[in-house]
């Protein structure tokens, strides 16, 4: 079993900066009480608002795989639907 790191990056619009932010901050502490959730932290970009991303540790992939089946992020994926400019998720896997 390898630990997964997950940075996801969310670009709100930026008429829609506080709901894409209220939305994210609900996920933070359900998410933390997942079963192998190591870390799962929120970040605002200091120059850009609308910018957010999430650093996030897993014990395994197929436990972050359960998280994203889970209803409050399909919850979230409703509240912000045509919120979002754009979406990027990277798997990473620490090598050293």
């Amino acid at each position: 079993m390898t630990q997964l790191t997950i940075v996801a990056k969310i670009e709100a619009k930026a008429s829609d900066i506080d709901l894409v932010k209220t939305e994210l901050l609900k996920l933070i502490e359900i998410t933390r009480s997942e079963q192998g959730c190591i870390n799962y932290d929120l970040h605002q970009d200091n120059d850009n608002p609308a910018q957010f991303i999430f650093y996030e540790n897993w014990k395994t992939r197929e436990l972050w795989q359960a998280h994203m089946a889970n209803g409050h992020l399909k919850a979230y994926m409703t509240a912000t639907e045509g919120k979002v400019e754009t979406f990027t998720l990277n798997e990473i896997t620490n090598i050293n």
